[in-house]
């Protein structure tokens, strides 16, 4: 979901242990810490797993997703992520 509305209103898409793979190249906004600004941290189709979900501005869904391949936790929104097809 995107736009207004608070996803908080229903369950989280995610859950912990979750695979899952990024639907498109996450580059660092600046909040991620060793990283410079701009910099790619995760490429599309990367698989991960999630680790926690949290909230934003009470309003949406964070999948904090541990990629292990990357060596790196990154916090994505569910439009960012699939699930991994077994």
């Amino acid at each position: 979901m995107q736009g207004d509305q608070s996803e908080l209103y229903d369950q989280p898409v995610f859950e912990r242990g979750q695979q899952v793979v990024s639907q498109k190249d996450v580059r660092n906004d600046g909040t991620f810490p060793g990283a410079k600004m701009g910099e790619v941290l995760i490429r599309k189709g990367e698989v991960g797993y999630v680790h926690s979900v949290g909230t934003y501005l009470n309003r949406f869904y964070v999948y904090g997703v541990e990629f292990v391949d990357a060596n790196r936790v990154v916090g994505m929104r569910a439009h960012e992520l699939e699930r991994k097809a077994s």
